[in-house]
C-alpha cells in the first residue's frame, strides 16, 4: 500500500512538472488571452471597445504657449530676436465622434470628429481675452510673400502703409487663437472671396471638424483596428512630390491595435502636420499601476534628405528643404509661410536654436510621446507637442520687412496631452489581472508538481529510514546471553 502511495505521488509529481513545461513552451494560454484581446478589439456597434472609441473617457487638454518679442524694432535692424514664453492658456478639450456610420458590412467606419474647446482658469496663467501677444504679424507677412513679384505687389504696398502695418502686431491671446477681423485681409478678400477676411491661429476650427474619416473596424484583422484608409474622401494626399510622402498611413493616434511589440513603429496620420508619421519605442514603465510602452516621433521623421532621403517629397517646391526638425506646411496652410517644429525647436537644427534667444528645448517638456499598453494597445498618457513658426526673411519690395534676418520665427506651441481617468483604470487593471491569471496557470501547475515531488521525496526518506531500523532489528540474536 506504502508503494502505490510512493508512486502515485511521485508519477503525479512528474505528470505536473511536465505538463506545466510543455504548456509554458506553446505558449497555450497566452494565446487564449491573444485571441480573446483580439477579438475584443473590433469597432462594433454595442460594445465596450465601440464606446470608448466614439466618445473617450479621458479628459483631454490643450495648452497653448505664446512667444511675446521683446525687441522687435532691433529685429527689424538685424538683430537677434528675443521672446519670452508665456502660458499655458489651458482648454478642456471634447473630441465625441459624430455621424458615425458602418460601411461595407461592418469592416469600414466612417465618422466626423468634431472638436470643442471650453477654457479652463484654474489651469491657466492669465485671461486670454486680456493678455496681449507682441508676434509676428502672419497675414502682413503672408501678403508681401503672396503678391512680391506680381503686378499686386504695388497695390499691397499701398495698403500696408495706409493700414500702417508692420511686421510684429499685438493682439489678445484669444484673438490670436480663435480670430480676429484682419483690416488687410478683409480688403484682399473683396477681390479673392476665397481668402477669409478673419485671421487666427485656430480660427474655425472650436466647434468644428476636419473633414470625414473612414476607418477599419478590426473585423477582418487585429492589426487594422481604427486605421485609417480615407480622409475627406480620398485615399492619399496631393501635397507632396512624392507617392510615399502622400500616403495616409496609421490611426489618428487616439487608439491602436492590441498586442503591440517593442520592434514595431506607430503609425500615426496628423491633420495638423499635413501628413503621417510613426514613432519607436523608447522605453518601458508604468500609468497608474499599468505597464505601457513608451514610443515617441522617430529622429529619421524630420531628418534632413542627407539623413533620410525618403523626405526629399515633403520639400517644396522640389529641393527647398528647410533642415533637420523643421517641416514646411505652407502648401496646405493657404501659401502662408507656415514651418511646423517640435517646441523650442526640440531635436532640430542648432541653427534655428541658436536663431533666436529664448529657446531652451528639453526632452521633458518639449517631446511628443505615446505611453500605450501593450496587450490592448490603449493609450493611457500622451502629449502632442508642436510649435508653429512663420518664416520670415528681408523682401526688398516691402521695406516693412526692414534688414530682419531670414528666420524660422517662432510664434506659439501646443501640448495636446491625455492621462486615463480613474474608472477607465480601473477596468483596464481589471482585464489585465484576468489576463494574468489565465497566463499564470502553467505556474500554478508546475507549482502543485514541485510541491508534490517534494512529498513524494521526504516519503521516500521516510520509507527508507524505517527500512534500515527494521533490518538492525532482525541482525540482533533472539537470545542474547552476557
Amino acid at each position: 500500500m506504502k508503494s502505490l502511495c510512493l508512486v502515485t505521488v511521485g508519477v503525479l509529481a512528474m505528470t505536473l512538472l511536465i505538463a506545466s513545461i510543455s504548456l509554458l513552451v506553446a505558449h497555450v494560454f497566452q494565446r487564449v488571452v491573444d485571441l480573446q484581446v483580439k477579438q475584443g478589439t473590433v469597432l462594433k456597434n454595442g460594445t465596450e471597445t465601440f464606446e470608448a472609441w466614439e466618445d473617450p473617457p479621458p479628459p483631454v487638454y490643450m495648452q497653448f504657449y505664446f512667444f511675446n518679442v521683446t525687441n522687435p524694432l532691433e529685429v527689424l535692424q538685424g538683430a537677434t530676436p528675443l521672446v519670452e514664453e508665456i502660458g499655458p492658456y489651458t482648454y478642456r478639450e471634447y473630441r465625441p465622434r459624430v455621424h458615425v456610420q458602418f460601411l461595407d458590412n461592418g469592416t469600414k467606419v466612417s465618422a466626423l470628429n468634431p472638436k470643442t474647446y471650453v477654457f479652463e482658469p484654474q489651469k491657466s496663467v492669465g485671461d486670454p481675452e486680456v493678455d496681449l501677444i507682441r508676434t509676428v504679424n502672419v497675414p502682413a507677412v503672408t501678403a508681401m510673400e503672396w503678391t512680391r513679384s506680381t503686378p499686386l505687389q504695388f497695390a499691397t504696398e499701398v495698403l500696408l502703409l495706409l493700414y500702417q502695418e508692420s511686421l510684429f502686431t499685438v493682439h489678445t491671446v484669444h484673438e490670436l487663437l480663435w480670430g480676429y477681423k484682419d483690416r488687410l485681409l478683409s480688403t484682399i478678400h473683396l477681390l479673392h472671396p476665397e481668402i477669409d477676411p478673419v485671421f487666427g491661429f485656430f480660427n474655425k476650427m472650436n466647434g468644428t471638424d476636419d473633414g470625414e474619416y473612414v476607418f477599419l473596424s478590426g473585423e477582418t484583422n487585429y492589426l487594422n483596428f481604427s486605421r485609417i484608409v480615407e480622409w475627406r474622401g480620398k485615399e492619399s494626399l496631393s501635397w507632396w512630390t512624392t507617392k510615399t510622402c502622400n500616403m495616409i498611413n496609421g490611426t489618428d493616434g487616439t487608439s491602436f491595435h492590441p498586442l503591440i511589440s517593442k520592434d514595431e513603429k506607430i503609425y500615426i496620420f496628423s491633420s495638423d502636420f499635413c501628413r503621417s508619421l510613426y514613432l519607436v519605442y523608447d522605453s518601458s514603465g508604468t500609468v497608474a499601476g499599468i505597464p505601457t510602452y513608451r514610443f515617441v516621433p522617430s529622429s529619421m521623421v524630420f531628418a534632413n534628405t542627407t539623413v533620410n532621403p525618403d523626405n526629399a517629397g515633403f520639400c517644396v517646391p522640389s529641393g527647398n528643404c528647410p533642415g533637420t526638425g523643421v517641416l514646411n506646411v505652407s502648401i496646405c496652410k493657404q501659401g502662408a509661410p507656415v514651418f511646423l517644429s517640435a517646441p523650442h525647436f526640440y531635436q532640430a537644427d542648432q541653427k534655428f536654436i541658436e536663431d533666436i534667444e529664448g529657446m531652451h528645448p528639453k526632452k521633458e517638456y518639449h517631446e511628443t510621446f505615446l505611453d500605450i499598453n501593450p496587450l490592448t494597445g490603449l493609450v493611457l498618457k500622451a502629449a502632442k507637442r508642436m510649435q508653429i513658426n512663420i518664416h520670415v526673411r528681408k523682401l526688398p519690395e516691402f521695406f516693412e520687412t526692414g534688414n530682419i534676418r531670414t528666420l524660422i520665427f517662432p510664434v506659439m506651441y501646443i501640448n495636446e496631452s491625455v492621462l486615463i481617468d480613474e474608472a477607465s483604470a480601473s477596468k483596464l487593471k481589471h482585464v489585465l489581472l484576468e489576463a494574468s491569471v489565465v497566463t499564470g496557470i502553467p505556474f500554478l501547475i508546475m507549482a502543485l508538481g514541485i510541491v508534490f515531488g517534494i512529498v513524494f521525496i521526504v516519503l521516500v526518506c521516510r520509507s527508507r529510514g524505517i527500512s534500515e531500523e527494521s533490518t538492525e532489528d532482525e541482525r540482533s540474536p533472539l537470545i542474547r546471553t552476557s
